[in-house]
């Protein structure tokens, strides 16, 4: 099997996090993408954060209507901060066999350099890059080059959706509308529980 694997914040899931997962699965061939919600990214300030758990109940309602996406508590579960290291340490004990690929935005490869034991990462799976802003395929390709000898890496071809989470979050604190952007089932959920207010 090849197993997609694909972390972030998720702080809400939005159509652009779902558009990036299905289609590295349509281009790699995937037969399971797990979205795995941090508990602390090590990259990002966690103010803002949801609490996990509804993190990972919207990633669930997202992923609802897509059998090939399934959300995965596991950093949210091990607590503290998130090193996707360790993430990747556990699908490979669970999937000793398997493929696994591990999906990433332009902004994560990037920075990719400065993730705890990103050598380590490369030997035990596929680094896809995905982009996420429109005419950067270029500049992706060229730094995907310069990390090639520590492991193999994918620059995928499929058009980005430039959606952004802190955005959808500015839009919700001033009542903005923000439904377009994501499911309607994480519309509701957000309502009926009065997140990012």
């Amino acid at each position: 099997m090849k197993i997609g694997i694909y972390g972030g914040s998720f702080n809400p899931v939005h159509n652009g996090h779902i558009h990036l997962a299905l289609s590295a699965a349509e281009e790699l061939g995937l037969d399971k993408v797990y979205l795995v919600p941090s508990a602390i990214s090590p990259h990002r300030s966690s103010a803002e954060y949801a609490d996990g758990k509804h993190r990972l109940e919207m990633l669930r309602l997202a992923c609802m209507n897509h059998p090939k996406l399934e959300p995965c508590g596991y950093e949210l579960n091990s607590g503290g901060k998130s090193y996707t290291v360790y993430t990747i340490e556990e699908f490979r004990r669970r999937f000793p066999g398997d493929e696994l690929y591990l999906l990433v935005g332009s902004d994560m490869l990037m920075m990719f350099e400065k993730w705890y034991r990103f050598e380590d990462i490369l030997k035990n799976v596929v680094l896809a890059v995905v982009s996420r802003e429109k005419g950067d395929i270029e500049k992706l390709r060229e730094k995907a080059e310069k990390l090639r000898k520590f492991g193999r890496i994918i620059v995928c071809s499929s058009e980005p959706l430039e959606i952004s989470s802190t955005e959808i979050r500015k839009k919700i604190v001033k009542n903005e509308i923000f439904y377009c952007y994501l499911d309607k089932n994480v519309v509701q959920y957000i309502t009926l529980n009065s997140l990012y207010k």
